[in-house]
């Protein structure tokens, strides 16, 4: 099952990816209250108990693969909780039952004051380079509303090519096939990051067994 990130960090210059935990739900339900952040990611608003129901089948399905982005500085530096460092939140869908190799990837930086600054892009070759080297993804799809042009840039300079335009649904497919130049790429891209335990690192110092 897809509890297989559900002890890893990935942290980065900018951003520090951490499993989705219940832990993180309040903050994340009150993101999801914004209109905005709906229409972009095409969800409907749920309550807090759907919400905490949500969080634990994301964290038990085995096609889903869910980090939530913190600031990297703010969450390292203060030692402060996730949820006060909290900056949206990455996944990795695997959508082809006949195909293991294709992930769906979706970002959403929820924090308005952190869009524009390169957080979303470090937190998607943060993803993609976890699931090349992790869940043995070799193609990614990203489907994003035909209105979120900065999602759509964003994409196209991390190589995705736009493959298909939905009016109904108003959203544009974008897919990256990872070739072994690419693969080199993007492990260059995300050389800097770090995988670490999420356990030792929520643990306050002396507390782990030797």
């Amino acid at each position: 099952a897809m509890k297989i990130n559900q002890n890893t960090v990935l942290q980065g210059q900018r951003v520090s990816l951490v499993p989705y935990t219940s832990a993180h739900v309040p903050r994340y339900h009150e993101w999801m209250q914004s209109e905005e952040l709906q229409r972009l990611t095409a969800s409907e608003p749920l309550s807090l108990q759907q919400e905490y129901e949500m969080q634990r089948s994301w964290r038990d399905d085995a096609d889903k693969c869910t980090f939530i982005v913190l600031d990297t500085e703010r969450w390292s530096g203060q030692a402060r909780a996730d949820e006060d460092c909290m900056v949206g939140d990455v996944n990795l869908f695997l959508t082809d039952a006949e195909d293991p190799t294709l992930g769906e990837i979706e970002i959403m930086i929820a924090e308005p004051s952190y869009r524009g600054r390169g957080f979303g892009k470090e937190a998607t070759l943060m993803m993609m380079s976890y699931g090349v080297r992790t869940l043995g993804i070799t193609k990614f799809e990203a489907k994003i509303g035909q209105e979120n042009e900065a999602s759509i840039c964003m994409f196209k300079k991390l190589h995705f090519k736009e493959v298909a335009a939905n009016s109904v649904f108003q959203e544009v497919t974008l897919r990256l096939d990872v070739s072994d130049l690419e693969r080199r790429w993007l492990l260059e891209q995300t050389k800097h990051v770090e995988e670490k335990s999420y356990v030792e690192l929520k643990l306050p110092a002396g507390v782990l067994e030797t």
